[in-house]
């Protein structure tokens, strides 16, 4: 499994927009890249169409969206059609295919003792390629998260944490717990209550002293 911080790894492979550069595809922008232990599986098919109904708040935030799933491209052109035919979208970023498994290897979601095909194996055998990577325009991971297959993911909550990430990569802040796009945050401990006055000169708001709650930076 990536870990906070660690490079994403580059990589090619066909996708259902063709073959895919991951850092050339992904440019300077942020990436979410998901993914599915198995085609036709019912919780990532709904999962699939709510990221297909939520690619314009991903674009206004300069993110673009990838899948990946450990079964051939020609599998999941089948399935583009289910979910579009479920969930009243049509899937409109790429989907990589993982027959090998080497990107599934590669990202840490399976052991290199997995063996090197997915034909014959189940949607629990790969239980643990279910996981949300958020890329920066670094290349670094920024989150990482694997869900359990009976528990269908929280988008709102990926694009939540994608505002925050944004948010605190140019501004010396943090956000509290449940905190949403415009609420008060907490400037991090790093800086000196000499370096804050000229940073926030309005002041803050300190019910201890080690957190220092102003408005949220414009």
């Amino acid at each position: 499994m990536l870990t906070i911080g660690s490079v994403a790894p580059d990589f090619v492979a066909e996708s259902t927009e063709g073959e895919i550069k991951f850092y050339d595809w992904m440019g300077t922008n942020w990436c979410v890249f998901f993914s599915h232990p198995k085609d036709f599986t019912p919780v990532c098919t709904t999962e699939l169409g709510v990221v297909a109904g939520l690619m314009d708040e991903f674009a206004a935030r300069d993110c673009k969206v990838i899948g990946i799933s450990v079964d051939p491209v020609e599998s999941h052109m089948k399935w583009k059609a289910d979910i579009a035919a479920v969930m009243g979208e049509p899937v409109s970023y790429p989907l990589i295919g993982d027959p090998q498994l080497k990107i599934a290897k590669l990202f840490g979601m399976l052991p290199h003792d997995a063996g090197d095909t997915a034909f014959g194996r189940s949607a629990a055998d790969n239980a643990t390629v279910r996981s949300v990577f958020i890329i920066g325009p670094d290349r670094k991971v920024k989150l990482a998260l694997t869900y359990p297959m009976t528990t269908g993911r929280n988008f709102a909550e990926i694009i939540r944490v994608l505002d925050s990430l944004q948010l605190t990569a140019d501004r010396k802040v943090a956000t509290p717990a449940n905190w949403q796009q415009g609420e008060d945050v907490i400037i991090v401990p790093s800086v000196s209550d000499s370096e804050a006055r000229t940073l926030f000169p309005d002041g803050w708001n300190a019910p201890r002293p080690y957190m220092r709650v102003v408005p949220q930076p414009t």
